[in-house]
């Protein structure tokens, strides 16, 4: 099976398609009709047609079947004195007409076996020159279609009024290529497939090794660079005339697949999004422009793009952030349509619930990710900032400032929302970004980032912010640590762990999110159930959902465990036991204390005392998010001081360590690292320090000339 390609997700949503079938696909070498390929394309189109596509073919070969059998009569005609004279070209219009009928006759037969109905439409090219025959055209067939019926359309060069239409390419069409890329435009398809006699379109003359399958075409990097082989063996133009109309079509908004007709299921792997031919799409230069590109080049453009922010004003830079939460609210209904679309793959793939759950953007999502950005762009400009000034000598000022980071790449699983987050804060903070998210997301976060960068400036430029759409780039960027500055990974513990195996670039990130909520003997026990349900149920797949309930001993004498439990699962969360609740409440034993379940499930474990607690969580948490819920401040203090994590809470729930929560406007993710940023990662934490020192002509000089004044000016106004 060849491989999903992510840019053609939009292939599942076709209704309309048109299929065009060359003579070299038609035909056998000898020149007669192929049996074999006939009967396997119309076994597609009746799949398709089955499937409720509305499916208009376009078919050539009858002057090539036409001339075999004109040829086979003038043969049994002929005197042998006849056969002795030089032999006279057949008239093309003469073998059309004799071929359309054999052709067609053939069609008629192979669809009936199939239950399906067929119908002939010939045209001319005179014929697109009435308004009236347009509209009557577009009527006919959505007639047909409605009662199911594929209409085959051809030429008829028995009657048109060009010289020799198989060899004049004036005029509106020139030949079926042509004719088909007029009729998807005439009749609004949402794809046109050209099928041929090879894979697609190569580099070269595909008989040439050297030559390489093309899988999307970019006219403005290929259109001069592409060397063609032979035209077609019996049609009129071959590749050449496949590209010209599958570029014209195109570039009008009609998708186009050039593949071969000589594999029996073709048609269907195009319409699942399988990596088959060559597609042609209007877009196909931004693809190429944040996928394509080598990554050296992505981060370079990323660089580029931020040294630009950075010099605009920083009115310019909010309104970027302003204008992108306006495009998504615009764009709401595609950019949700594109992510039910992954969901739904998703759950036909049979992933699991709890990266279901991640992927999929809940009702007003969209809203709470601009109203997020909103807040982000009116937040205090933070780049720039005297973080501290100090007069060296007189007349000497030096300043502390804060600096973007420069270039970050963040590799992140799942969540579509993430890339919106992570997009505005770069953008904030001043920073370049490579974003690559999981292949499950792709339809979602190709959208959202086509809005995003749709919103950014031409001074700025969209390079700013690449979509790596291929894994195969991820080896190579980290390698980049010469233009790449910080990488940053969500997602699995393996994945954290494989990327810090595989890069010199400082890695800003965390693990796993093991939280913990530890229940006093001196809680609350109705504030306790309210924050560990929440801590567990408000969003079970988050990194900082609670993981492990740890509860204090006497809890198990007054009944405060059996609330807790009993709270858990009315709401349908599974429980596993540690050994001490497994023996006391006859659980089932939990896989591990340091296991992240992220979903409706956790582990429960009976500790002595908060320094228990405390020796549980250091031993087998991951210095994440964790909380103590008591009405006891000494032993909240305790705790609090002690727990060697991200963030630490009392008489809360985890759930609020988030960077929208504690008032960062977003996060780029939670980290776990204890050099730079540490928890919640905003704006600050995409952040570096610069040294600007401005002088009135002092130098060192064995510092025999610089008297030292080193005196704090930070807050002197």
């Amino acid at each position: 099976m060849a491989a999903i390609d992510p840019n053609r997700g939009f292939l599942k949503d076709v209704k309309r398609i048109v299929i065009k079938v060359g003579t070299a696909v038609v035909t056998r070498e000898d020149g007669r009709l192929a049996l074999g390929r006939l009967g396997a394309l119309c076994e597609q189109l009746q799949t398709l047609n089955s499937q409720g596509l509305e499916v208009i073919l376009v078919s050539s070969g009858a002057v090539g079947a036409g001339r075999q059998r004109l040829r086979y009569r003038k043969l049994v005609h002929s005197s042998f004195a006849d056969l002795q004279k030089p032999q006279v070209e057949l008239d093309g219009k003469a073998c059309a007409a004799v071929g359309q009928n054999g052709l067609m006759a053939l069609y008629d037969t192979l669809f009936s076996q199939l239950d399906v109905t067929s119908a002939q439409l010939l045209v001319t090219d005179n014929d697109f020159r009435s308004p009236e025959f347009r509209k009557q055209l577009t009527e006919t067939v959505d007639s047909l279609l409605s009662y199911k019926v594929i209409p085959v359309f051809n030429e008829n060069d028995a009657v048109s009024t060009r010289r020799a239409p198989y060899e004049d390419s004036s005029g509106i069409f020139w030949d079926n290529d042509s004719l088909a890329a007029l009729l998807a435009l005439e009749l609004k398809a949402d794809l046109l497939v050209l099928l041929s006699d090879v894979d697609g379109l190569y580099s070269g003359p595909p008989s040439d090794p050297q030559s390489k399958l093309i899988h999307t075409y970019i006219k403005e990097k290929l259109e001069n660079t592409i060397t063609f082989g032979d035209k077609s063996r019996l049609g009129r133009g071959g590749m050449t005339a496949k590209v010209k109309a599958a570029v014209y079509a195109s570039q009008a908004g009609i998708p186009v697949v050039i593949t071969s007709g000589f594999a029996g299921d073709n048609i269907v792997k195009v319409l699942q999004g399988q990596r088959i031919g060559t597609l042609f799409h209007q877009d196909a230069h931004m693809w190429v422009k944040n996928g394509e590109l080598n990554a050296r080049d992505m981060a370079v453009a990323a660089r580029e793009s931020s040294r630009r922010l950075q010099a605009i004003p920083a009115k310019e830079r909010s309104k970027i952030l302003l204008d992108i939460a306006d495009a998504l609210e615009a764009n709401e209904k595609v950019i949700l349509h594109e992510n039910e679309a992954d969901v739904a793959a998703a759950k036909d793939a049979g992933y699991e619930t709890s990266l279901v759950s991640r992927l999929a953007l809940k009702p007003g999502k969209v809203s709470t990710l601009a109203k997020a950005i909103r807040v982000l762009a009116n937040m205090d400009e933070p780049i720039g900032q005297i973080l501290k000034r100090t007069e060296l000598s007189a007349g000497f000022i030096l300043d502390k400032t804060s600096s973007p980071l420069g270039v970050l790449l963040v590799i992140f699983e799942s969540r579509p929302d993430a890339l919106v987050q992570i997009a505005s804060l770069a953008i904030r903070s001043g920073n370049g970004l490579l974003l690559k998210g999981g292949k499950e997301a792709r339809r979602s976060n190709a959208i959202l980032h086509k809005v995003i960068t749709s919103a950014i400036p031409e001074n700025v430029g969209g390079g700013l912010i690449g979509l790596v759409t291929s894994r195969d780039e991820i080896p190579e960027l980290l390698k980049l640590d010469d233009v790449i500055d910080l990488v940053i990974p969500r997602g699995s513990n393996k994945l954290v762990s494989q990327i810090k195996s595989s890069t010199k670039i400082p890695v800003l990130g965390h693990a796993d999110g093991v939280c913990h909520v530890y229940v006093d003997k001196s809680a609350d026990i109705e504030m306790a159930k309210k924050i560990v349900l929440d801590a567990k149920t408000d969003y079970p797949a988050a990194c900082n959902a609670m993981e492990t309930l740890l509860v204090h001993k006497d809890l198990m004498e007054n009944g405060g465990v059996n609330e807790l439990l009993i709270e858990l699962q009315t709401k349908g969360v599974s429980i596993n036991g540690g050994p001490m609740a497994s023996s006391m409440i006859n659980l089932p034993a939990a896989p591990s204390f340091h296991h992240e379940y992220s979903s409706l499930a956790c582990t429960i474990e009976i500790v002595d005392d908060v320094h228990a607690a405390i020796d549980h969580i250091h031993k087998h948490g991951s210095a994440h998010t964790d909380c103590i819920v008591t009405q006891d401040h000494d032993i909240a203090a305790i705790f609090l001081r002690q727990v060697d994590s991200a963030a630490v809470l009392h008489n809360a729930s985890t759930r609020f360590s988030d960077g929208f929560r504690f008032g960062l406007g977003a996060e780029v993710g939670i980290s776990t690292s204890r050099i730079h940023a540490r928890g919640p990662v905003g704006v600050e934490g995409l952040l570096t320090t610069r040294w600007i020192a401005r002088g009135s002509g002092q130098v060192v000089d064995n510092d025999k000339g610089v008297v030292y004044t080193h005196r704090d000016l930070t807050h002197q106004t």
